[in-house]
């Protein structure tokens, strides 16, 4: 029998995607999770939609735990969003991530000692990468670009911006000896990166979600702790 898995994520991990027909957010079918399922793993989904590594922290330490569950940790993608209106109104100064990224890489690793603590076994995820022409248009709706440009200098900062989260998650993995699920190096590999995107640049789409799927079952039987003495690229 296979050990329950335990996810604490966020809308990625949920497996939410935009919809270009309903024109709004909803539940892929064949999300990741459903096809961990049916492959026979035991997954009790507590990702939730806008969620932070510090809110996602804050729920776990207040959840039950059993010992023995493999807890999965995948946040990222909203601890590095930037208040855009704000940018918008003040492209000469700095503005940080919702949790700027020494929390981030903090809290983490916090997260992982507390899992251990309850005789658990943490697991973290690396995300995948956001596709930056789309999310610049995306949250550009509405405001005004050229100020949000003039702030970003060119468009690809944002995915920089984004990558450093995706670090810090393996640098915190590896000075915990943590096992890790890499899901950005199968979107990188991939020909066509957009073809996997929902229209925001940052949703995996139903073809995304396959593909971390893909990627999970590949690495999942041989997750093993990293140890800083040889890091491998992915587990």
């Amino acid at each position: 029998m296979k050990e329950k898995i335990v996810l604490w994520g966020d809308s990625i991990g949920k497996g939410v995607i935009f919809s270009e027909v309903r024109r709004r957010y909803c539940l892929a079918k064949d999300r990741c999770v459903n096809l961990l399922r049916a492959e026979g793993y035991m997954i009790e989904d507590n990702a939730r939609m806008g969620a932070t590594i510090t809110e996602g922290f804050e729920e776990f330490t207040a959840a039950p735990a059993e010992a023995g569950d493999v807890v999965v940790i995948e946040y990222g993608g909203n601890d590095c969003d930037i208040d855009w209106d704000a940018v918008a109104g003040e492209p000469e100064i700095f503005h940080d991530g919702k949790t700027p990224l020494p929390l981030f890489r903090d809290t983490l690793r916090r997260f992982i000692t507390e899992i251990r603590r309850r005789c658990q076994k943490p697991v973290a995820v690396i995300p995948p990468p956001l596709e930056a022409g789309r999310y610049f248009r995306w949250i550009a709706r509405g405001r005004n670009a050229g100020k949000i440009l003039d702030y970003l200098s060119d468009v690809q900062h944002i995915y920089r911006w984004h990558e450093r989260y995706a670090n810090a998650v393996r640098e915190a993995a590896q000075d915990q000896a943590c096992p890790l699920l890499d899901l950005r190096m199968p979107f990188l590999d991939a020909r066509d990166l957009r073809a996997l995107m929902c229209e925001d640049g940052i949703h995996p789409n139903e073809d995304g979600q396959r593909l971390m799927a893909q990627a999970v079952l590949r690495q999942i039987s041989g997750c093993r702790p990293q140890h800083p003495a040889a890091l491998p690229a992915a587990v």
